[in-house]
């Protein structure tokens, strides 16, 4: 049986529950690999992918003998109406569901009791296998490979938008199937807003330039941070800068499997309060098919990293209507330490 399924059934096991329904596309694309619309049915014995007429050629394509999974018409669900017969608790995804969605899968599969989850996929989502890893190791290439292009490409007078544009084409060009997320190009004061949205913002000399940008490579995601300066770097910066990169550094080092994601994520606000400063984001998140995945790197999280996991380590300071400072890497948790996939320099960087 596909290990992925095999790992899920696990879980609902433990939490006691006989089957669940699937309708998330990114949960259905990590347990299946299948991308058409359908829904996804684990019950009992068999593993069931419902979708529609136009779309069964392309899911019995993606699905091997392997994966053990069935491939269904939506127009022939009546068939397969006794789905989750004696079944008292079966699982749903409570997180995306609506509660209309909630009453509909309810009528439509005649269960008894629909059961939360309490993110069983998204917690299996968080430890990567060989495969996926590979995967976000190639998109955090590119975006290496970006970087270096724009040093090239940036100038005087190119604003927001344009470098924004640039970095979308150049991943379309180098093998990404496209962006992770829109690319946060930040010039100036406007850096200082964590999610700034580009603008007709033109690039200066003595210019603080905040560039976000992650692609996507066969499904999974990168993202990197580097805030790079034009011509030279203020002075005023420079602490500031420094700060940033000190903690982001300390926290590479600190990274590494039953690390306490609370005690890392405190000392990085704590440090930042010595001198007056706040973490107002979240320290980092994981990543994988989606850019923002569980577990979240924050103070609030009592949980450890496990080997495996990919995380984002994106510490960052705002002085408002001034500049910002934010450094972040892709990066791998291991069982003695870390490996960072993005590996552009992180050092002042004046183009």
């Amino acid at each position: 049986m596909n290990e992925k399924i095999r790992l899920l059934r696990e879980r609902l096991r433990n939490l006691k529950l006989e089957g669940m329904i699937v309708t998330n596309p990114v949960s259905i694309k990590y347990l299946t690999n299948i991308e058409n619309e359908g829904t996804l049915l684990i019950t009992r014995k068999e593993n069931i992918f419902l979708t529609y007429t136009m779309f069964l050629e392309s899911v019995r394509k993606t699905v091997t003998i392997n994966d053990e999974i069935i491939v269904a018409d939506f127009r022939d669900v009546s068939e397969y109406e006794n789905f989750f017969l004696f079944c008292e608790n079966v699982g749903f995804e409570e997180n995306y569901v609506t509660y209309k969605q909630y009453y509909y899968l309810k009528q439509k599969y005649k269960v008894n009791n629909l059961s939360e989850t309490e993110d069983i996929i998204e917690k299996l989502r968080a430890v990567k296998d060989n495969e996926e890893i590979y995967k976000i190791k190639k998109a955090c290439e590119i975006t290496d490979k970006c970087f270096n292009h724009l040093l090239e490409f940036i100038k005087v007078g190119k604003t927001e938008k344009e470098i924004a544009f640039e970095i979308e084409m150049f991943f379309r060009k180098n093998g990404a199937e496209g962006l992770a997320f829109n690319p946060v190009v930040a010039i100036g004061e406007n850096s200082a807003d964590p999610h700034w949205k580009p603008s007709d913002r033109a690039v200066q000399t003595a210019d603080p330039i905040l560039i976000d940008m992650g692609c996507k490579y066969q499904g999974y995601c990168s993202d990197m941070t580097r805030t790079i300066f034009m011509g030279c770097i203020l002075e005023e910066m420079k602490p500031v800068y420094d700060l940033v990169l000190k903690n982001q550094l300390y926290t590479i080092k600190e990274i590494k499997e039953y690390a306490s994601i609370k005690t890392i994520s405190q000392m990085v606000e704590n440090d930042f309060r010595l001198y007056n400063y706040d973490l107002i984001h979240s320290l980092g998140h994981s990543i994988g098919l989606e850019t923002h995945e569980m577990p979240y790197i924050n103070s609030k999280n009592d949980t450890f990293l496990k080997e495996n996991m990919v995380i984002a380590n994106e510490p960052g300071i705002y002085v408002p209507e001034k500049y910002g400072i934010r450094i972040e890497d892709t990066i791998l948790v291991e069982k003695n330490g870390c490996t960072v996939l993005t590996k552009s320099p992180k050092n002042y960087v004046i183009i």
